[in-house]
């Protein structure tokens, strides 16, 4: 359970603090004044491996049931209060467990569901506040909490078949590196004792691989550390902003995986901004929040003018044609769904559309990667025992004429 430090004042007037365990701030507040205590502060007290360096989120596979669950707890006419009850008792995640429950207090003072929620922006997603604020209003917060587990779902799905496709060819590859290293750290150094002891001369292939085996074993741990330096400078410089804008761009740019990511990104701007219209959000929160989720910097930055162009009455399909980050297709669907007032059907299509084409597209970039990839390590382990066995054969000649 989570421990609380505090400050308050007694009867008397003097000042009290502590640290108290409860599930929450306002629990914690409550148990001290049925102490008689005034509160003057209360904070949650973490421990040095409990400080976070980025607020923590709800995972998305969390994020899916509870969606999924509450709508149909709603939808089955159990009150909200008694729903998030028992989905707090079920509830396995810690983020989560503890959001439920301060979620559930914040009903028990007054407020509504979506301003619990929305008191926990940074534990969910930018978009999911605002759609939960709409459908409260409505009147459809079960068909909404669906819809959003839905859309979950498929985004997960589609992030399942990106790692599921890379995951072979990353195993390969990385077998092939373990086996070359085995070959050259190992391996060669006996075999250069034994190439030694004849004095022969070796062929260029032996001479190279000795060589690059040398060069690992000589300055290999200075290696080592240069790699971790640069893993650790890039990963720092990835969490600036130039960082992310500078990782982002050169993603866009890869050819052929440049292109998957265009896609994916366009398909959940495209099903994020339909799902938030069709709940009742208006434009602007809609578009913020839309480009938001799309969590890469090139887009945020031109689809930011794209919404700042349409609060200026430009209307929305054309300044996001202007960016030159969507597919045609795209475009044209929004053309159409602007004149015709179907934009949240043709945003569904064109997300639909997207989808699809970034399955084919990943599946045959995996397919003409696979291949690549075992030809590459074929090549270089090839090599290897190419200059192995060259030598032994030159060394067995220049033996026998001997």
């Amino acid at each position: 359970m989570p421990k609380y430090k505090y400050l308050a004042t007694d009867p008397s007037g003097a000042n009290v603090t502590g640290v108290i365990d409860a599930a929450s701030a306002m629990r914690a507040r409550n148990d001290l004044l049925g102490r008689d205590l005034i509160v003057v502060d209360v904070k949650e007290r973490k421990s040095f491996t409990q400080i976070e360096i980025t607020p923590k989120k709800i995972k998305p596979a969390d994020l899916m049931v509870f969606s999924r669950q509450m709508a149909s707890f709603l939808r089955a006419g159990i009150p909200i209060l008694d729903s998030l009850e028992m989905l707090t008792e079920d509830a396995s995640d810690k983020v989560l467990k503890h959001m439920l429950v301060e979620v559930q207090d914040a009903l028990r003072a007054g407020s509504t569901f979506a301003d619990a929620v929305a008191a926990h922006s940074q534990t969910f997603p930018s978009y999911y506040v605002g759609i939960v604020r709409s459908a409260e209003l409505t009147g459809n917060l079960d068909v909404v909490l669906d819809q959003l587990a839905n859309y979950i779902e498929r985004d997960l799905e589609a992030t399942r078949a990106v790692k599921s496709a890379l995951l072979y060819p990353a195993v390969i590859f990385a077998l092939s590196i373990a086996v070359v290293l085995l070959l050259v750290i190992y391996v060669l150094p006996k075999f250069q004792t034994f190439f030694d002891s004849f004095h022969a001369k070796l062929p260029l292939p032996t001479r190279i691989l000795i060589g690059v085996g040398n060069f690992f074993g000589d300055y290999g741990v200075i290696l080592v550390a240069l790699l971790l330096a640069v893993v650790i400078g890039l990963f720092a410089y990835s969490r600036t902003k130039s960082g992310r804008l500078t990782r982002d761009r050169l993603l866009l740019r890869l050819p052929a995986i440049g292109e998957v990511a265009r896609y994916a990104v366009a398909e959940r701007f495209c099903r994020i901004l339909g799902a938030m219209l069709r709940a009742g959000v208006p434009v602007p929160e809609s578009m913020s929040a839309a480009t938001d989720a799309t969590n890469n910097q090139v887009y945020i930055a031109h689809l930011r003018g794209a919404r700042n162009a349409t609060l200026r009455g430009e209307g929305m399909s054309r300044p996001i044609s202007e960016t030159g980050l969507f597919p045609k297709p795209v475009e044209k669907m929004l053309r159409v769904g602007e004149e015709s007032g179907t934009l949240d059907q043709q945003l569904e299509s064109a997300a639909e559309y997207c989808e699809s084409e970034r399955s084919y597209k990943l599946k045959r970039l995996t397919t003409l990667f696979e291949p690549a990839v075992i030809v590459f390590m074929g090549l270089v382990v090839g090599f290897v025992a190419v200059a192995l066995i060259s030598a032994m054969y030159g060394i067995y000649d220049q033996v026998k004429l001997q």
